[in-house]
């Protein structure tokens, strides 16, 4: 997919830098999660985390997600 931006954008925006802002307008509108946005702006998971802590971004992590990382918590063999 190619993106056409209007004059005044295309020499100042490096495409890489294009793609990491359009991931994390998808992860904050919630229309892609953390991992399609890491893959989406060309970053590991724990970069594109990196860059949303710098920009105060919140993470999308509810009870509902906690809960599950309990229960697969619990259901590791003990050590």
């Amino acid at each position: 997919m190619q993106i056409a931006l209007p004059a005044p954008f295309e020499g100042n925006l490096a495409p890489a830098r294009a793609a990491l802002h359009l991931a994390i307008g998808l992860y904050t509108a919630e229309e892609a999660t953390l991992g399609q946005a890491a893959e989406a702006a060309g970053v590991s998971q724990s970069e594109f985390l990196r860059e949303l802590g710098r920009r105060h971004i919140a993470l999308h992590y509810g009870r509902e997600d906690f809960a599950e990382d309990l229960a697969s918590l619990r259901e590791l063999p003990p050590t």
